[in-house]
């Protein structure tokens, strides 16, 4: 990260870190501010900032390099693949730095096994009301302030940045022409791109270029209880039963009453999540990529014919839900492929998220692997967690991202329906029991 503090540097970093660990590349944030903190309580005011102060200086240089030194730690003792070095990184002498340590020239054993990629990604914000909002939003709740009053903080906050100001070297086309980066302006209102070099960099710039920090909000919701989920069967294109019916009506009056701006409502392209939606008033987008996940042989079976017909495969399932794939079955009317796992599911709304990203207020109707994938990256879950993830029927989920996170709300439309959350059995082993296989299978008809 390059840039003043208070420019999103932070947000831009743990966004990044959550958005590749959700796509299955590992990835971490080294912060060096909390490297600092750690190591000295000495920060009593913005003048621990001062290039002049020599003393502080040498403390905030070996905090540097000790977040590097465990950044090559991570990646070649846990198989690290992105970290995100957040720090001001203002000055030309504080880069050439990071890039001699990730990729030395010379015969040493570092040389060997460390040669990086480095991607620079330099935030720059002119204006000064949004500077100020976000010291006030974020910076003066931070660990250096605490006790101490708002403005006083705030104020010491602007002086800190004047420190960073005075040596501050911008990345630039031609002195930096031979580097890869991407300056944002003014939180995306424009963006200058530099010798993009592999995947991982394309990826991140196309990230990058889709966020906003806008305030909205996200609402998210299952389609309403189908005829399949009374009966206990996965997957299919089953319409609602009259309690989904009912929560349909109940939806479309709570979203009229939440009298959203400008709301569009997204839909699967199966029945059940659009007949969830015909009674709200708003504009209604269908996305092939919102279907649920597809089964393959298992569609439209229950839990109990699936262990009849393929233990085997119902205890692997079980053993790896996130990546395992169902038996391939005929491509039909509601899926373009023939199986999928939870891992192929992620890569298929990936596009949903990047245009989350850059949407305003959305209501998402969707299914229930469709919206553990979605909730899974709002809240930063890990794999193993995501296909374990509650979404109860008949419920709307609120959230509201900010600045280091988001809030989650769960809003029960109290519309009775049957619950379809299956746990992690005890037992995953192929040769358990059709009991133990069958012991967390949620009850219906």
């Amino acid at each position: 990260m390059v840039g003043l503090p208070a420019r999103g540097k932070t947000y831009i970093a743990r966004k990044m870190t959550r958005y590749f660990n959700w796509i299955g590349i590992n990835t971490k944030v080294f912060n060096v501010g909390e490297y600092r903190r750690a190591t000295t309580n000495e920060y009593k005011d913005h003048s621990f900032f001062d290039p002049s102060n020599k003393e502080a200086m040498n403390i905030r240089r070996q905090c540097a390099l000790d977040a590097l030194e465990d950044m090559a730690k991570w990646f070649s003792e846990q198989d690290g693949e992105v970290a995100l070095f957040d720090a001001t990184n203002t000055t030309r002498e504080r880069r050439k730095t990071i890039l001699e340590f990730c990729c030395p020239c010379d015969n040493s054993a570092a040389a060997h096994s460390r040669q990086y990629s480095v991607f620079f990604i330099e935030s720059v914000c002119t204006d000064k009301c949004t500077v100020y909002q976000n010291i006030k939003d974020v910076k003066v709740t931070g660990p250096d302030y605490d006790g101490v009053d708002t403005e006083v903080a705030a104020q010491d906050f602007v002086k800190r940045i004047s420190h960073y100001q005075s040596s501050y070297e911008p990345l630039c086309e031609e002195h930096d022409r031979n580097l890869s980066f991407i300056k944002i302006y003014d939180q995306g209102e424009k963006f200058l791109v530099n010798k993009i070099r592999g995947h991982i960099q394309s990826r991140a710039a196309y990230y990058l270029m889709n966020i906003h920090t806008a305030p909205r909000t996200i609402y998210l919701t299952r389609h309403g209880e189908s005829v399949y989920n009374v009966l206990g069967r996965i997957g299919g294109d089953a319409d609602l039963s009259i309690q989904g019916e009912e929560y349909a009506h109940r939806l479309a009056n709570y979203i009229e009453k939440e009298n959203i701006e400008d709301l569009t409502v997204w839909t699967s392209e199966l029945k059940r999540t659009k007949q969830t939606a015909e009674y709200i008033r708003a504009p209604i987008v269908n996305w092939k990529a919102l279907n649920e996940i597809n089964a393959g042989k298992c569609e439209e079976l229950t839990y109990e014919e699936i262990q009849e017909k393929y233990p085997k495969e119902f205890a692997q399932r079980d053993d790896d839900k996130y990546r395992y794939r169902y038996p391939k079955g005929e491509v039909n009317a509601w899926h373009g492929v023939s199986s999928e796992s939870y891992a192929d599911l992620v890569s298929r709304v990936e596009p949903v998220i990047m245009e989350l990203e850059k949407q305003e207020n959305i209501l998402v109707i969707a299914h229930q692997a469709v919206a553990r994938c979605l909730l899974a990256y709002f809240l930063d879950k890990p794999a193993e967690k995501l296909p374990y993830l509650k979404v109860p029927l008949h419920t709307v989920i609120k959230l509201t991202p900010y600045a280091y996170g988001c809030k989650v709300e769960y809003i029960k439309l109290e519309v009775p329906a049957v619950d379809t959350h299956r746990s992690k059995p005890k037992v995953v082993q192929e040769t358990r029991s059709s009991e133990d296989a069958l012991s967390t299978v949620p009850k219906h008809l």
